[in-house]
């Protein structure tokens, strides 16, 4: 077959194909990912590598980094074989034959056969039908994939030079327009068109994409899609004048406005480097598709992987202030966007030489995403592309969702960290009443932190400047990253505000279940929280029951501990038919939900019918208004709004005191610039 270069994106490419029996390059290793049976959803992959041992051994992840859960990726491999290559092959030798390789334990494979000096190509298929950034997804519309999820590990020579190439058949470019397939990836690539010659006419047409990594682990950093996708570029200009290169590519079928898109992420990622002054990478790519309801990121040294709703992204009249789905879209970009300074720059100490074999436990996780779910909101009233009454509604979201888990009684934020591998991602009827999420709670512990540290030092610093000295840090040192742990956390705020003080938000805050005085630090900020008395707990969660109706009746999803349907032996999965000798239904429900008096109810539990008795709670009517937040009370909703005039205010009772009293805080860049 010959090969044609249509385009070159790594000038250091020499165009070559990739060669298994070529045993002239015996440093790298290679691997063909062979995308033919799309259809089927699998991958048909070869790696070839030199033997530096007997019996060598293959290895693939079992989680991913950034999603702290054992996914058992090698689950979607079906058997692997191996062979020696052809060039290395005598008559007679007696491993001229293929093998299968022996299964060693439940993500790790053995090749008997195989001594020290020979060179070895494996092959195996991979299953790929997950649409979760975490994986690989193989149809007709689009060749998606993370290398933790195809390509297997050589043990002991992870830090080799890889070569990898994606080879991509004519039949999946038959519906397409073949000028909109493109590769996303954030390593450079040489794109090669192959035209099939004599017996191998069946390789006409096909692309191939190849790319080169220093290492094992660099590859497992970028994931790739192929497909139609859009696709726009802009510069950002970091501190010292310098350009960094931004692509965005968008793929599945949307209408979105691109123009619109383009405008608020150049917005918000300029303002990042406005704030942290460079980055740690060159160039940045941003990887999106568009579905029907999927959602969500995963961050990588200089690119990111997401999924969304289309409605989520930004349509032809799209108002200035964004709507609050594609407010969620841009929050998700600004998340995973910082994540390249705070997750896979700084990083918590456990992670930085991870065997992604083993489960990597650390209390530290409520800092990294707490930090980043707390500033990626903040980052898009910042940057200007939403207003702060905008900025304040998220994050109202946020405090509603600390309040309306009772989970955060018993549940510490850094043991909701640590415990991120059994309990964060296999959610049931009691994580609720159990546990606190890190992303949440996180967040609200991170904005407490930031009011503090602006209270101590007279709005001198803040976490952004803690933020900031932990890059500087990893700026300095010879990989350009670091790890740390609790102490250096206490080591880097203890520069500023007195490590006594620390110590005593830690034990409480952070290590403790107690109230975070949120409230109180955003009003000496300007921030007045309100209870939204139409939306009660009583409305939401009736009885303290999550239900919805069903055509078998209420169907309960979770029951809160010590309600009123706890003490009357209501529990998850029941489904309610008859309140009152009356059909079960929401309305129902909600009429009796303060009744006065006992209320019969039967349910089945499985196939089982029961009556139970409920002694509802008689409340005082709301009078419709909201009203300020009652101690010790805390509430289902709540609203945030900026105080003007409000000479109420506890610590400034000249009204225009009270007034600029946010400034402060939510304009960070004016003080950055200062």
């Amino acid at each position: 077959m010959t090969l044609s270069v249509n385009t070159a994106t790594n000038p250091s490419s020499n165009g070559d194909p990739v060669n298994h029996d070529n045993t002239n390059d015996i440093a790298n290793i290679s691997y063909q990912f062979d995308f033919a049976r799309f259809s089927e959803h699998l991958v048909d992959v070869s790696l070839s590598f030199m033997a530096t041992d007997d019996a060598p051994q293959l290895w693939l992840p079992a989680w991913i980094p950034g999603s702290y859960l054992m996914r058992e990726f090698a689950r979607n491999i079906t058997a692997v074989h191996y062979r020696v290559t052809d060039s290395q092959i005598k008559e007679g030798d007696e491993f001229s034959e293929t093998y299968r390789a022996q299964k060693v334990d439940k993500h790790t494979w053995q090749l008997p056969t195989i001594t020290a000096g020979q060179r070895v190509v494996v092959e195996y298929e991979v299953y790929c039908y997950d649409l979760s950034v975490r994986t690989a997804y193989v149809d007709q519309q689009r060749l998606y994939g993370n290398f933790t999820s195809l390509a297997l590990a050589v043990d002991g020579q992870e830090q080799i030079p890889v070569q990898v190439s994606l080879m991509v058949p004519k039949s999946f470019l038959v519906d397409k327009e073949e000028s909109n397939v493109i590769l996303a990836c954030g390593l450079a690539s040489t794109h090669l068109r192959v035209e099939g010659q004599g017996t191998d006419q069946g390789t006409d047409g096909q692309h191939c994409y190849q790319l080169q990594a220093d290492s094992y682990h660099e590859l497992i950093d970028y994931p790739f899609e192929i497909a139609a996708q859009n696709k726009f570029d802009f510069i950002i200009h970091d501190s010292q004048h310098q350009t960094l290169h931004h692509s965005f590519y968008l793929s599945g079928k949307h209408s979105a406005n691109m123009g619109r898109l383009q405008q608020d992420v150049t917005q918000i990622c300029q303002t990042y480097l406005d704030w942290l002054g460079d980055a740690p990478f060159s160039d940045y790519t941003f990887m999106t598709f568009a579905s029907g309801q999927d959602y969500g990121g995963l961050e990588h040294i200089n690119s990111t992987s997401l999924i969304t709703p289309r409605r989520d992204l930004p349509n032809a009249d799209e108002p200035k202030i964004p709507s609050t789905d594609y407010q969620r879209f841009l929050g998700l970009c600004s998340h995973e966007y910082f994540h390249s300074w705070w997750v896979k720059t700084v990083r918590p100490d456990v992670m930085v030489d991870v065997d992604l074999r083993r489960e990597a436990f650390t209390p530290m996780l409520w800092v990294f995403e707490g930090f980043t779910s707390y500033i990626d909101d903040f980052m898009l009233q910042a940057s200007g592309v939403i207003d702060k009454s905008n900025y304040l509604r998220l994050l109202a979201e946020q405090i509603n969702r600390y309040y309306q888990t009772p989970g955060r009684d018993n549940q510490s934020v850094a043991e909701s960290s640590f415990d991120a591998w059994i309990k964060l991602y296999r959610t049931d009827e009691n994580t609720g009443n159990a546990g606190i999420s890190y992303y949440n709670k996180g967040a609200l512990v991170a904005l407490c932190l930031d009011l503090i540290l602006l209270k101590n030092t007279n709005n001198r610093y803040r976490l952004f400047d803690v933020v900031k000295a932990f890059y500087t840090q990893a700026k300095q040192n010879d990989s350009k990253r670091i790890g740390i742990n609790s102490a250096d956390m206490g080591d880097v705020i203890g520069q500023f505000m007195p490590i006594a003080e620390w110590e005593d938000f830690e034990r409480r805050y952070v290590n403790g279940v107690e109230e975070l005085p949120i409230e109180a630090l955003l009003l000496a900020n300007g921030i007045k929280m309100q209870v939204n008395t139409k939306e009660t707990a009583d409305k939401h969660v009736p009885w303290g029951m999550r239900c919805n109706e069903t055509p078998a009746g209420l169907k309960i999803n979770r029951v809160n501990r010590g309600s009123v349907a706890a003490k009357a032996g209501i529990s998850a999965h029941d489904v309610i038919i008859a309140i009152d000798g009356i059909k079960a239904d929401s309305k129902q429900l909600a009429s009796l939900s303060n009744a006065e008096h006992p209320v019969e109810c039967h349910l089945f539990r499985r196939d089982e019918l029961m009556c139970v008795q409920v002694q509802p709670d008689a409340l005082p009517q709301a009078d419709g208004n909201d009203s300020d937040m009652p101690e010790k009370e805390f509430p289902h909703k709540v609203s945030l709004r900026l105080v003007k005039g409000d000479p109420t205010l506890a610590d400034h009772s000249d009204p225009k005191q009270a007034e600029s009293a946010w400034e402060p805080w939510l304009d960070v860049m004016k003080r950055q610039s200062a």
